[in-house]
């Protein structure tokens, strides 16, 4: 798929944060901008962003959706490259802006383009620039995945985590039972079948309970707040912890060297 997309070598990125990060994890922000400057990689900002209407596009509210994807078009108008630590928001651009706006040539055009151009975090740095290695070190840590759904299932995103992360001097990686299989969140699902949504969550702290890993990563932030929530619930020791938190860290651990 790589290949039939404009490359982001050589190019400034600009930083959609996203929602849940913004608001409940913003230090996930931080690492994604200190991960990215480490690699010498100019990072904007635009001040004009906010949501990528994901939610008003879920719940069946369109044009309230068009509303906000418009907002984030014109905020990421000048962007050369879009980079965002959630796979499901990158999803929802990449796969839903253009249908969107199939009716709205002029949005329509520029729903494509934006498309073309965001990344996920982890998909950024292994498929869209080649990196595999930030030449980190951790002491001995054992570390298993979470796959958020929308990452791994719209945007095949799985490997690129576990590339970057087994290349860290001092992590072994491992694969926790289950690394596939949905925590229940589904943004509004876990709202409108809160039952169902209980019992895939109660599925994932299990397996989370179960693994030997030190460290238990994911890409997603939504993933994170609903599995740490159900940890924390079940008097679990366990969190997760999204992997550009984790891998900063392992970049600040190295430069202590």
């Amino acid at each position: 798929m790589t290949d039939l997309r404009p490359s982001p070598r050589y190019k400034p990125v600009s930083l959609f944060v996203t929602c849940i990060v913004d608001m409940i994890y913003p230090e996930t922000g931080v690492s994604v901008v200190e991960i990215l400057e480490h690699l010498g990689i100019e990072v904007r900002f635009p001040m004009a962003q906010t949501c990528c209407g994901q939610p008003a596009f879920n719940a069946g509210f369109r044009e309230d959706a068009r509303s906000v994807a418009r907002q984030f078009l014109s905020a990421f108008a000048e962007a050369e490259v879009i980079v965002a630590p959630s796979g499901s928001c990158v999803a929802m651009v990449r796969h839903y802006y253009p249908e969107l706006f199939q009716d709205d040539p002029e949005w329509h055009e520029q729903a494509i383009h934006a498309a073309s151009i965001i990344w996920e975090f982890t998909e950024y740095l292994v498929d869209g620039l080649g990196i595999t290695d930030l030449n980190a070190a951790l002491p001995p840590t054992r570390v298993a995945f979470h796959d958020a759904c929308h990452g791994l299932r719209m945007l095949g995103i799985k490997e690129q985590s576990r590339q970057l992360v087994s290349n860290i001097t001092g992590v072994t990686t491992v694969e926790m039972e289950g690394a596939d299989q949905c925590c229940g969140f589904g943004g509004l699902f876990a709202v409108k079948m809160p039952e169902i949504s209980g019992a895939m969550l109660a599925d994932k702290v299990t397996q989370v309970d179960k693994t030997d890993a030190d460290v238990i990563l994911t890409g997603d932030a939504s993933c994170l707040t609903q599995i740490n929530g159900g940890l924390s619930r079940n008097a679990k020791s366990k969190r997760i912890t999204h992997v550009a938190d984790f891998l900063a860290g392992a970049l600040r651990n190295q430069d202590q060297k």
